[in-house]
């Protein structure tokens, strides 16, 4: 058994070729082989969001505060509360965070394949995210 506690580990901003506007990165726990799942909680500042990107295994989203956004290739945009759970498919291209005027806290869950678990693309911009 290993407990990670509260505060023992330090939190990062969210890289710029990754996020637009404020994100932090609080890590829970790391890929433990041979478990090839990682989990991460994400902070995002109102407009704050991803880029797009795709996972080679999939990935969770579990909102635990706040509102956000969230879009598949193609998909409307939709709305995401505290409970949400999100699955988005392997090689899904998707984006997702923070309402225009509301932060949004979620807890992110993803494998790694060949030792990687996502890859990045192109900004989503700001005629793609919606100014409600």
């Amino acid at each position: 058994m290993e407990i990670k506690r509260s505060g023992s580990q330090p939190s990062g901003k969210g890289p710029a070729g990754w996020f637009t506007g404020t994100v932090r990165i609080d890590p829970l726990f790391p890929v433990q082989a041979p478990a090839r799942a990682a989990g991460n909680s994400v902070t995002f500042e109102p407009g704050a969001r991803t880029a797009w990107h795709t996972h080679p295994l999939g990935q969770v989203l579990i909102v635990t505060a706040g509102c956000g956004l969230a879009q598949r290739e193609g998909g409307p945009i939709e709305e995401l509360r505290p409970g949400d759970v999100v699955w988005f498919a392997p090689g899904e291209k998707h984006w997702h965070g923070a309402a225009p005027t509301t932060a949004m806290t979620h807890i992110a869950v993803q494998e790694e394949q060949g030792g990687k678990a996502v890859d990045w693309m192109e900004h989503v911009s700001d005629e793609q995210y919606p100014a409600r």
